[in-house]
């Protein structure tokens, strides 16, 4: 990470918290009619698609039907879900749209959210040890993690995580890893997986039992249409969550960088670790504008529409400090990903030896 004195830090500090507070002064009606309006998109998209399932046995209607539902999906959980519950739209006093009463259309609870992704990963971004969205705990993307030889199946372990993407993220908070290593007893977890088998079971009649059993006798083409609109949002999700931290020039910490951490250096910790994408309009609405993940680093409680509004002062910021502005095309950050899970499954002396440009850069 980039080292600053104590009074650049503070002039980072003063520099980003400028941007935040105008952004503050000017929230209002605009960012209502947007969320609300993206609402009725996601609500119309899944009655669209829950509508034309039955009549699955024609091919078109099927993807028709499967692509509304999927697109339903993940507007629900990026654009929406995932923005309210960080208090985006807490200022609107709508408990529908209140960080602390959501409750997302996926298998992890909003409270366990909240204590895995909105206070621990938000709080220690890439520290290796405090932040275990940094490989999810199947995943080693550096040389903070000792190899041992069940990292060469660790492509494996990303297809699986991506394919039943909500289902890790719902299990995340049961600290699998530190349950092997007998740190922790399943006891403790008792009350987290009552949480989890109340929250994933709802989910899994809702999607595979109750509405296939209400369209008798399509039920197999509306449960196959429920599947792919799942694995659809889990592959797309899983893909925009990775490209935000996993990509080559995303940094990464040591906990002793980050010991009696001031605000300014939190905010460069934020701008170091995290990593943009570009895109179309569309693009940004379906990742629930994390492909401004460095944004959202900096300021997670803006609505997150707000993002492509203040990305250039945030680069301007950047630029003025010698900060790297971590960004490029969906494709080529998405490379760097896949390209930084193979080269650190494999052993650290046959990585460094390998030919393949920019493999052994993916520190």
């Amino acid at each position: 990470m980039k080292t600053m004195n104590e009074q650049r830090l503070a002039e980072l500090e003063n520099d980003l918290n400028a941007i935040r507070d105008e952004v503050l002064a000017d929230l209002g009606e605009r960012d209502a009619r947007y969320i609300r309006r993206i609402v009725r998109l996601h609500r119309g998209l899944e009655i669209g698609g829950r509508v034309l399932m039955p009549f699955g046995f024609i091919p078109p209607v099927f993807i028709a039907a499967t692509a509304a539902l999927g697109l339903s999906k993940i507007i629900e959980n990026m654009e929406i879900g995932h923005n309210v519950m960080h208090g985006q739209y807490d200022w609107m006093n709508d408990p529908s749209l209140h960080s602390q009463t959501y409750e997302w259309d996926t298998v992890c609870t909003s409270a366990s959210w909240r204590r895995t992704h909105n206070y621990e990963h938000h709080t220690y971004t890439n520290v290796i040890g405090k932040d275990r969205d940094y490989g999810y705990a199947v995943l080693r993307l550096s040389d903070d993690v000792k190899w041992h030889p069940g990292h060469l199946f660790q492509f494996i372990n990303y297809l699986m995580l991506s394919v039943l993407f909500q289902w890790g993220v719902g299990l995340h908070e049961l600290e699998s890893e530190r349950l092997r290593r007998r740190e922790i007893t399943w006891k403790s977890k008792l009350p987290f997986l009552k949480e989890f088998f109340a929250k994933g079971g709802r989910q899994a009649f809702k999607d595979y039992v109750f509405f296939p059993l209400i369209t008798f006798p399509v039920a197999p083409i509306v449960l196959a249409g429920n599947i792919g609109a799942n694995l659809i949002r889990n592959l797309w999700s899983s893909t925009v969550i990775f490209c935000g931290h996993f990509t080559q020039d995303a940094e990464t910490f040591t906990e002793q960088e980050c010991e009696n951490e001031s605000k300014g250096h939190w905010y460069l910790r934020q701008l170091s670790g995290s990593s943009n994408f570009t895109g179309g309009k569309w693009v940004h609405l379906l990742s629930g504008h994390l492909s401004y993940q460095i944004e959202h680093h900096v300021f997670p409680d803006l609505p997150a529409h707000r993002y492509p509004e203040i990305s250039g002062k945030v680069q301007a910021v950047c630029r003025k400090h010698g900060i790297h502005y971590n960004t490029g095309s969906f494709a080529h950050q998405y490379g760097t990903v896949l390209k930084r899970i193979l080269a650190f499954s494999l052993p650290d002396r046959l990585r460094v030896r390998l030919p393949v440009q920019g493999l052994n850069q993916a520190t």
